[in-house]
């Protein structure tokens, strides 16, 4: 059993799930956090499914170890390849980014165009694509799905509006323009910081941050389990967040910034094999 004070905890295989974190900032602000980047394994987008499931155990593992109350998977490779293996040994509920941007994308569609943007390993794994048909029941939704990989390596070199970014994202997102989508789920923790951009070229489409989605689907799943914490008149300037990272890479206090908005201290180096 799991108490109210118990700290949410969210794993990522890098540092993306900052983006995730910032979410749930925004809609839990008087909760606890616990964030953990394999920032030494980093990407998982390139692995093999067996490779990922082994790093997301021993990700799951350590948030147990720590009595959180929640975990989430902010990683979308995770989320699209192994989020029964979480599952499978997690004694706490799991939210995953999938199912929750799935729904509210299905919820927005004027059409039943949709889209998905990903890594090269989530876009492949077809977890997205079929949650879609699988939850859209009759089947008459139209899905197309295009992988982005140099979105992560912009965003994480702060090439948030950047020139190149522009080319790149025309390049990326061309076919959707013609495809006729009016909604695009956003597949990787990187690319809300993209929104801006990604909306220049398709200026009719409704985003949906899948980081956005799921801290509303936990906000409403701790309500409904009685574990959400009390606000108490909550007014703190800074949120509650202890940082584990597999390796402490130099300029993870800029993308803290970059995606947080704010200065990190004490963060702790841990290893999970």
């Amino acid at each position: 059993m799991r108490d109210k004070t118990d700290k949410i905890g969210i794993f990522d295989s890098g540092v993306g799930g900052l983006s995730v974190l910032k979410q749930f900032i925004k809609y839990l602000p008087f909760e606890n956090y616990i964030y953990l980047g394999d920032t030494a394994r980093v990407p998982y987008g390139n692995k093999s499914a067996e490779t990922i499931k082994k790093y997301a155990e021993e990700c799951t593992e350590f948030l147990i170890s720590k009595k959180v109350k929640l975990i989430v998977v902010a990683c979308h490779t995770v989320s699209s390849v192994a989020i029964d293996v979480v599952e499978s040994i997690s004694d706490v509920p799991v939210v995953g980014m999938i199912n929750p941007a799935i729904k509210s994308a299905l919820w927005t569609t004027r059409n039943k165009k949709i889209g998905i943007i990903g890594t090269r390993a989530t876009i492949t794994s077809m977890a997205y694509q079929n949650a879609l048909r699988r939850e859209s029941k009759n089947g008459d939704y139209e899905v197309s799905a295009k992988s982005c990989p140099l979105f992560v390596p912009l965003v994480e070199e702060g090439f948030i509006n950047h020139p190149a970014t522009k080319l790149i994202a025309n390049e990326y997102l061309a076919e959707f323009s013609s495809s006729g989508i009016d909604t695009l789920i956003l597949g990787c923790t990187h690319y809300p910081l993209l929104s801006k951009v990604i909306s220049e070229i398709l200026p009719d489409v409704e985003l949906i941050d899948s980081g956005e989605q799921a801290a509303i689907f936990s906000l409403r799943l701790l309500a409904e389990k009685n574990l959400l914490l009390d606000d108490n008149g909550f007014s703190s300037v800074r949120p509650n967040v202890e940082f584990y990272l597999t390796d402490l890479t130099i300029n993870f206090p800029e993308i803290v910034n970059i995606f947080l908005g704010f200065k990190v201290e004490n963060v702790q180096v841990v290893k999970l094999t």
